[in-house]
């Protein structure tokens, strides 16, 4: 049986990502903190099309992260070479200073540093919202998730020596990259960050659970990166957030297993037709600024293979909604 790169009852990576919970929130805090290095920022932003309908990308981004984690390996080498024809595309030069880095600092999709960037807000993101909302994991769990992890980096072309070879080694290296001055937020991307945390779109019915989800989304954020967004974090804020974990906690406890567990496409795909269906009737929704001339072309072009591309099952990522909303149905069936 092909159980894929992450097989199920060996892989601690698929045991954590296979909590729903877990799926519809560390998407959106990964993109929040990834934001902060302005060099990975900046290349994704300017190779970045369809920038009307951001959360559209994203749909397709975790809709991949997701056929690699769970799906077999034949599902998770065809997004693997889609994205890599796509990441072949993106390179070039900041096109202005951006905190410690000057203008025409080079930047790659292949480059081992930001490959190890994003692999890092992933994993890290993932395993902070396992511990908060299922239950803590062991050091040695923790060190074969990080294992999982580099090998989720190699997947896409990342050195394993780049890597911190164990998961206290990544630890301490994750608390230095947060301390440090390379951490910094351009206007675009205070501008993005803030909006794929906190103002996902989703229709009326939704927005109750909405709430509880920005507040656990908010309080999920180190200080460091709260301040950097200039995000207020009140007493009563503080105070609340506890009480929003421990109903999230129980909702899962009472859910069935085919509710807590599997791959969230349902619910990622509310996000993209919520954004969808504003558009279509002239409602706000939040959207990129538009590119410079310079790095327009490159951009539709990966937006066209993108959606040339692009599967049935594309699926955004990060809302707490589908999950909460899904449990208490489940529950109140179960009376």
């Amino acid at each position: 049986m092909d159980d894929g790169y992450f097989p199920r009852g060996r892989s601690i990576l698929r045991q954590v990502h296979q909590e729903r919970l877990v799926g519809l929130f560390f998407g959106q805090r990964a993109l929040a903190i990834g934001a902060l290095h302005p060099v990975n920022y900046t290349g994704t932003s300017q190779s970045t099309g369809g920038r009307e309908r951001p959360f559209r990308r994203l749909a397709r981004t975790a809709n991949d992260f997701e056929a690699i984690y769970f799906g077999t390996r034949a599902e998770a080498d065809r997004v693997l070479a889609k994205v890599q024809k796509m990441h072949q595309r993106v390179h070039g030069e900041l096109p202005e200073d951006a905190g410690p880095f000057p203008a025409g600092t080079p930047y790659s999709a292949f480059d081992p540093e930001l490959m190890l960037w994003t692999a890092a807000v992933t994993a890290e993101s993932a395993l902070y919202f396992y511990e908060l909302f299922v239950q803590p994991l062991s050091m040695w769990e923790r060190d074969a998730f990080w294992q999982d992890y580099i090998r989720f980096g190699e997947l896409f072309g990342m050195p394993r020596a780049v890597a911190p070879p164990t998961y206290a080694a990544f630890a301490a290296w994750w608390d230095a990259k947060l301390a440090g001055a390379e951490m910094h937020l351009t206007d675009e991307a205070r501008h993005t960050g803030r909006f794929v945390a906190l103002e996902i779109p989703l229709p009326p019915v939704n927005q109750p659970a909405k709430r509880l989800h920005d507040l656990v989304m908010l309080g999920s954020l180190p200080p460091r990166v709260r301040e950097l967004y200039g995000l207020e974090w009140s007493d009563r804020q503080a105070r609340a957030f506890p009480l929003a974990v421990a109903a999230l906690r129980g909702l899962r406890a009472v859910a069935p297993a085919s509710v807590r567990y599997g791959r969230n496409t349902r619910s990622f795909g509310l996000v993209e037709k919520t954004e969808r269906d504003r558009l279509a009737r002239g409602k706000p929704t939040p959207q990129l600024p538009p590119l410079p001339d310079s790095s327009r072309g490159r951009a539709q072009a990966l937006a066209a293979a993108t959606s040339a591309t692009a599967g049935s099952d594309s699926a955004p990522p990060a809302s707490a909604n589908g999950a909460a909303a899904s449990a208490i149905r489940a529950s109140r069936s179960a009376r």
